[in-house]
């Protein structure tokens, strides 16, 4: 049933699990402006308070407007209930994957539900549970405020730097500084990801460049060598690759080589076997390698 009540009534604790839009805000300002609130906000009333859980863009607008009453549902008297109900309706109410995250977060960590009794009671698998809570445990508290506030773009979070994570090619120190040199900045999804390109895989030079604020410079390189490289033949796109290939696994060794899980001799005798092979012919690579960067930077 909706009723009326004063937007002074909501306890606002969830708030920041909500991914805030300041485009879509100001269209829903424009429209509440002109048709009022259409759409009732959603909340639980509890024996401590009514606590909002859906609804926030829409409590911010009325606020702005000066709109002290706003239609009102109440999913029950249950916390834990409510946000079952808010993510079983999730579709509908398009809660992104990482809103969906921080609220299956809170059943399990804050109110200890088990990874089977939220898959149960969302009708959902075990895996969709595990994988939500995943995404929220690989998340730094500095790079899920600076998406929750929309200072910086979900989808590049998920599409573009959890792979270079996944590749071993970042660690979250610095994803936690990329995400913040480029942060606010209103760049595109396609921008982010020619400068995440460039920091995670590309020279110090150019990373130095993204560090002082140079963004712009640093996006005009990135676009040139996206249209070089589609220009390249067969020979230099392999080459291209096998230098992306030396510089990933370069990385992974740097990263792995203090691992407290070796332990065997069979593993340490080949280990030592291939170490040696390479330090072996490094000179020789070091040389090579230098005079291709020459080369390849006077060209």
């Amino acid at each position: 049933m909706v009723q009326n009540v004063e937007i002074t009534s909501f306890d606002l604790r969830y708030e920041s699990y909500r991914m805030k839009d300041k485009r879509a805000e100001r269209g829903l300002l424009c429209s509440i402006s002109e048709n009022g609130i259409r759409d009732p906000l959603e909340g639980v009333d509890t024996r401590c308070g009514r606590i909002l859980l859906n609804g926030f863009k829409r409590l911010r607008c009325a606020k702005k407007l000066g709109i002290g009453i706003v239609p009102y549902s109440s999913l029950g008297d249950d916390e834990v209930m409510g946000i079952i109900k808010l993510l079983s309706a999730s579709n509908s109410k398009s809660l992104s994957i990482l809103e969906q995250a921080k609220l299956i977060d809170d059943l399990f960590c804050v109110h200890k539900m088990s990874i089977l009794e939220i898959a149960s009671n969302l009708g959902r698998s075990k895996s969709w549970v595990s994988m939500r809570l995943g995404i929220m445990g690989k998340m730094s508290d500095c790079v899920r405020q600076r998406i929750f506030k929309g200072e910086f773009p979900v989808y590049s979070y998920m599409y573009t730097l959890r792979q270079f994570i996944r590749m071993n090619c970042a660690q979250k120190r610095e994803i936690d500084e990329f995400v913040g040199l480029v942060s606010g900045k209103n760049l595109s999804i396609r921008d982010i990801e020619r400068l995440a390109y460039g920091y995670f895989k590309g020279p110090d030079d150019f990373r130095q460049y993204i560090k002082k604020g140079n963004i712009l410079w640093a996006l005009e390189q990135m676009k040139d060598i996206v249209q070089d490289i589609n220009d390249c033949n067969e020979s230099e796109r392999s080459m291209l690759k096998n230098l992306e290939i030396i510089h990933k696994y370069m990385r992974r060794v740097i990263y792995k080589n203090q691992d407290t899980r070796f332990k065997h001799h069979s593993f340490y005798a080949q280990a030592n076997l291939l170490a040696g092979g390479i330090l072996s012919k490094i000179n020789i690579f070091r040389r090579a390698l230098e005079e291709f960067y020459d080369r390849s930077g006077q060209a």
